[in-house]
């Protein structure tokens, strides 16, 4: 159970970037200082701890480095740093000026528990505007030796084209670049992460100048993305010389584009940053994305000429009894950014990828209405007001709409008066159609004992109700030059949670195929915040978006409340939509996503929420978790499949939201769902670890 609750047996590393304040040609406190930031690191359990380039010495000593009581020095702060890894469960990269075949050399020491692996060589010196560095030192190909002897070490890798490979931790395997070697059309790491390095470490000085760290930030963003891997980036820092130039510090960690942590810049003290990388999701990526691996094929004769040298990565150990948690963030709702900004650009963009998405449809189809069942819940609710704004952009009157609301045996009082309210409150046609009658009707040709009196509320007089609902849409659509537009979302269809066929699974177009659940609540309330349409409008969206979530086909017996709650069934959509997500998306572990569920779900300390009142957040225990997600795992793989092979044309919202067979998902609809069961029994249901590190 214990080791449930590490980051490290779940596909994670944490890595640490490190900005020491340094002297100038002060090679003893440089060290100094690297093995005081180093011990922080190894405090931290971070596996991988990268300092600036020529960190030891300085950068920017310029003729100095060809002193050589400074070459001496450097050496010496080297051995110094490698006896004081010794007992550490961090292995260090530091930067270091080394002469070797009467060659001097930018170089990258890659140190663990008290050994140099291997020595990284820069490839590229800038010699351009500030830059000298041609004068000083000389590029990896102009390395003669293979290997190299360093503080009493005899044949240590020695060049441009080391790979590091951790035989220990899965997938885990680096390479080193340093600073200019990013700068230019194709990176040497480009190759490396060909040949399977999924972690760049980038040891730069990189002066700074106005607007330079942001192409800075975007050059190492853009180089993440490209290799699908993390890229480990540190600037040279305080107490470089002033001479000509100054400096900023700047550490960043990014995962595949994507920026984890990020240093303070111009820091008068050392700094330390740390992430955890999760190298699942890398060679995930890399496996779905085949043209990765042609684009490798290409260049075959570049990344086969890198050399790997493996090693026992020490495993960082947390104390016993305490759980070793992930610094990155892990969002509750990972369709939905955190940050208010990309937020709002995310609805912004999905609620126009629908409209859109349905205009084309309307226009390649020729017909000039629609028709759309109206509950009064989310789901009808959010196609509808697609609907209406897809009117406005083709310049049709909404009157074009042909909205239904229909009543059945458990329709409620208050879902029954909002879909009307919305619907008049929109300016579209608003009728009603009672389905009551015809279901009968169907009950008693099927003679079902409902129609005898008896209180029989079973599959079949549910499916009724739904199957009456889109057969009348069908034929409102033939009669009235209109196609239907489909209302069910993506988290029904990943638990198959639609009637199959003639009911809410089916319909002429889909606009709401790809979103789920958790993202649909809050574009209902980005659209009433931001009035698009009325304050009407508005208010009954929001008085919408409190209605409990119920597919109303079994009469309650209380009052106005419906008997059925959905989520009571299938598990709360909130944590089926983070299921849905990594699974679908990744393709991970149950037990890793349950891990990443757990540290997302059980306290309270997830930021700001404006859809979700603090007195409504959820928290849940493992059990829970792991209960609800052995639910997902059979309903997705075993028994929803068939219904997904065959659903309505619709469009793609976002990266991780298709079950389209068309599109991102392609499954045998008689798959069973052994494997993902049994790996989900690992998951222990006892609580563990709370308040240990990463909290």
């Amino acid at each position: 159970m214990e080791n449930f609750f590490n980051l490290y047996s779940h596909g994670f590393v944490r890595v640490a970037v490190c900005v020491p304040r340094l002297r100038v040609a002060d090679a003893p406190f440089n060290a100094e200082e690297t093995v005081t930031l180093a011990r922080r690191a190894a405090e931290a359990h971070a596996v991988l701890a990268v300092f600036p380039e020529l960190g030891l010495t300085a950068y920017s000593n310029e003729d100095l480095f060809h002193q050589e009581a400074l070459l001496a020095a450097a050496k010496e702060a080297l051995a110094y740093v490698v006896a004081a890894s010794e007992g550490m469960r961090t292995t260090l990269i530091v930067g270091v000026p080394l002469r070797v075949d009467h060659r001097l050399f930018n170089c990258a020491c890659v140190v663990s528990r008290g050994r140099i692996l291997g020595v990284a060589v820069k490839s590229y010196l800038p010699n351009y505007r500030e830059f000298y560095e041609r004068r000083q030192f000389c590029p990896a190909e102009e390395v003669s030796s293979a290997t190299v002897d360093l503080c009493g070490q005899r044949g240590i890798p020695f060049g441009g084209d080391l790979i590091f490979a951790a035989e220990n931790i899965p997938h885990f395997a680096f390479f080193v670049e340093i600073c200019e070697d990013l700068w230019v059309p194709v990176p040497p790491s480009s190759f490396a992460a060909m040949a399977g390095a999924t972690v760049i470490a980038n040891l730069s000085a990189s002066n700074v100048t106005i607007a330079k760290s942001e192409y800075r930030q975007g050059l190492a963003a853009n180089q993440s993305a490209r290799c699908i891997a993390a890229y480990l980036y540190a600037a040279a820092g305080t107490g470089e010389s002033t001479t000509d130039l100054a400096w900023d510090g700047h550490a960043m960690i990014h995962e595949n584009g994507n920026l984890l942590a990020e240093s303070e810049r111009f820091a008068r003290e050392s700094q330390m940053i740390l992430s955890d990388i999760d190298l699942d999701r890398l060679v995930q990526d890399r496996m779905r994305l085949t043209t990765f691996s042609q684009n490798a094929r290409h260049h075959r004769d570049k990344w086969t000429a890198f050399r790997r040298v493996t090693f026992e990565a020490p495993l960082p150990a947390p104390p016993r009894g305490q759980a070793l948690l992930p610094r990155r963030e892990i969002p509750r709702f990972p369709y939905i950014p955190s940050d208010p900004r990309k937020r709002d650009q995310r609805c912004y963009e999905a609620y126009n990828i629908q409209v859109h998405g349905l205009a084309k449809r309307i226009e390649a189809s020729g017909v000039s209405n629609v028709v759309i069942g109206v509950s009064g819940g989310l789901d009808s609710t959010h196609a509808l007001i697609v609907a209406a704004r897809t009117m406005d952009l083709l310049g049709r009157p909404r009157s074009h709409i042909k909205a239904y609301t229909m009543p059945g045996f458990a329709t409620t009082d208050k879902t029954y008066t909002n879909s009307l309210r919305l619907m008049k409150a929109l300016g579209v046609e608003a009728n009603r159609l009672d389905i009551r009658p015809s279901c009968r009707r169907m009950l008693k040709d099927l003679g079902h004992p409902y129609t005898r009196g008896e209180q029989v509320f079973d599959i079949t007089f549910e499916n009724v109700q739904a199957g009456e609902r889109t057969s009348h849409l069908f034929r409102l659509a033939n009669m009235r030059d209109a196609l239907v537009v489909g209302t069910g979302d993506l988290s029904e269809l990943a638990l198959g949670w639609c009637t199959y066929g003639v009911g809410d699974h089916m319909s002429h177009y889909n606009v709401n195929a790809s979103v789920p659940k958790t993202l649909i609540r809050h574009l209902i309330r980005w659209v009433a915040d931001r009035e698009i349409f009325s304050r009407r409008v508005s208010a009954v969206l929001r008085d919408i978006l409190e209605t409990e979530i119920s597919p109303e086909l079994i009469p309650g017996t209380r009052g106005d409340q419906p008997a059925q709650r959905t989520e009571a069934v299938i598990g709360p959509y909130e944590l089926q939509d983070f299921n849905n997500f990594y699974i679908t998306r990744y393709g991970y572990l149950p037990r890793k996503v349950a891990f990443l569920a757990w540290c997302a779900w059980h306290d309270r300390n997830v930021g700001e929420w404006p859809d979700v009142p603090e007195e409504k957040r959820n928290e849940y225990t493992l059990a829970e978790i792991k209960h609800w997600l052995k639910v997902y795992l059979r309903r997705f793989f075993q028994t929803s499949q068939f219904k997904r092979s065959c659903i309505p044309n619709g469009p793609k919202v976002g990266s991780g939201g298709s079950l389209s067979p068309r599109g991102d998902w392609r499954a045998p609809s008689d798959s069973e769902a052994v494997v993902w069961l049994a790996d989900a029994e690992g998951i222990p249901e006892e609580e563990y670890g709370k308040g240990g590190d990463g909290e």
